[in-house]
């Protein structure tokens, strides 16, 4: 902490998400003096109003279809209905002990945390509430907002994720407007709870980020448990009359349901915050940086969703950790979106890192897959769920996408992401010995296969 108020410090954080915060850890454990702004609470969107209660509820969704399926494993179990207080309590209870446990890392690293609105007062000062806050270095992390429509607003039963996440009852029919993966989350969840759901998706298809055969495994997978979903068609309008909301599809016809989310992606918190006014370029909200996460301006950093690329909560802790180390002269490696692994966590789950066969196919002259199906995996077949792993490689060359399907996938990227990130061949993690019966062998049986050696698989 500065001496005294005209002393700089070294870094002035805009924001206490996942990158702001971040980044004000690893400066603060470096050495350096950190002042970290925010005008909520510690922690942002990541874990007040997304990754961490989402998956709360996600979890509670399928405790509910444990309750509902026990006669599938001979064991008799019964589901009776879903307590949306209950589940908040204790998606609440997830979310209150991780804060507090942030807060408390804060505390003890030294770190000024400022409570308040900030703007970006120069190139060198944030100003928060009548207050200058003078840094050597500057880092915008300001994080990204639920988007709508023109024309859709937002307010009694049609609702963002925010709302959402207090729902006090369990809809009847609900409307998702958005496959990506958001949309699909919730569409999840909801058809747990005991919903009717239908998804419109104005792309041909569902995550439509992933790989093609992820998005098929999906839609499959979603007609199997009853969830409803229209691709290719674009949304015209909604309205409110009494406990039903309408919504109109261009092209004719319409959807009724008594609520409607709004679930059509996220943007970037950069308007009124005083970036242009103190010279830094946005282009559509977003700040445009180099691959050193640095703006047009010397000594101001952008990190997280505001910096155009994939809006994970992990890519914003890789970058804020980046510009901690940049700023203290370490002279970190860039962070690549290639090689950050990406999950969504709808039933079955999905996980992916690297290239889809298609972008592969763009970028290298051939291109070699193979789709390991979950159905030779021990594992999977006693958890009861249906997918594969799919490998993309360069031929004759490295794996440099891997794509997984089914439950419990979202474990198994951390090793896929070590393939890719190593730049691994098959025959590389073919001779790893994989523990059975795992999922995680099915990474390995995958790999055996494409290395010309398959064992549980057919040639």
């Amino acid at each position: 902490m500065p001496a005294d108020a005209d002393t700089p410090y070294d870094v002035v954080v805009l924001g206490g998400g996942s990158g702001g915060y971040a980044c004000a850890l690893r400066a603060a454990e470096l050495g350096l003096s950190v002042a970290l702004v925010e005008k909520g609470k510690l922690g942002g969107t990541c874990l007040h109003n997304g990754c961490i209660p989402t998956k709360a509820l996600l979890h509670a969704a399928e405790v509910a279809d444990s309750a509902r399926e026990g006669s599938r494993f001979g064991v008799k179990s019964t589901f009776e209905s879903v307590e949306m207080s209950g589940v908040h309590a204790y998606k609440d209870g997830v979310v209150g002990r991780l804060y507090k446990g942030l807060q408390g890392l804060v505390a003890s690293r030294s770190i000024e945390f400022v409570q308040g609105t900030g703007r970006l007062g120069g190139p060198d000062t944030v100003d928060v509430d009548g207050r200058r806050i003078t840094g050597r270095n500057v880092v915008l992390a300001t994080g990204s907002y639920a988007k709508s429509l023109p024309g859709l607003e937002i307010g009694g039963r049609i609702m963002t994720s925010d709302q959402a996440l207090t729902i006090d009852h369990v809809p009847a029919r609900v409307v998702v407007l958005g496959g990506g993966v958001i949309g699909v989350e919730f569409a999840s969840v909801f058809r747990s709870f005991g919903s009717e759901v239908t998804i419109v998706e104005a792309l041909p298809r569902l995550v439509a980020a992933e790989d093609e055969a992820i998005s098929t495994q999906l839609q499959r997978a979603f007609r199997k448990r009853g969830i409803a979903f229209r691709t290719g068609v674009r949304f015209a309008g909604a309205r409110q009359e009494g406990d039903v909301v309408t919504v109109e599809l261009e092209g004719g016809g319409s959807v009724e349901a008594d609520l409607l989310l709004v679930a059509v992606g996220r943007g970037p918190s950069t308007d009124g915050l005083g970036y242009e006014e103190a010279g830094v370029t946005v282009e559509r909200g977003l700040v445009p940086t180099d691959e050193r996460l640095r703006t047009n301006l010397p000594h101001v950093y952008a990190v997280g969703d505001i910096v155009p690329g994939l809006q994970l909560a992990h890519r914003g802790f890789a970058h804020g950790i980046f510009v901690a180390e940049e700023i203290a002269g370490l002279s970190p490696a860039p962070v690549e979106d290639r090689g950050i692994p990406r999950v969504t966590y709808c039933d079955p789950e999905i996980a992916s890192v690297g290239l889809t066969e298609t972008q592969a196919r763009e970028a290298y002259p051939e291109v070699e897959t193979y789709e390991y199906n979950l159905g030779g995996n021990g594992k999977s077949q006693i958890l009861q769920t249906q997918g594969f792993v799919k490998l993309v490689r360069e031929k004759d060359g490295p794996v440099v996408g891997v794509h997984m399907i089914g439950s419990r996938m979202s474990e198994q990227v951390g090793e896929a992401q070590l393939i890719v990130n190593w730049d691994a061949f098959p025959s590389d993690v073919a001779g790893l010995v994989h523990a059975h019966p795992t999922q995680n062998e099915a990474l390995g049986e995958a790999h055996l296969a494409l290395a010309g050696k398959p064992l549980h698989a057919h040639a």
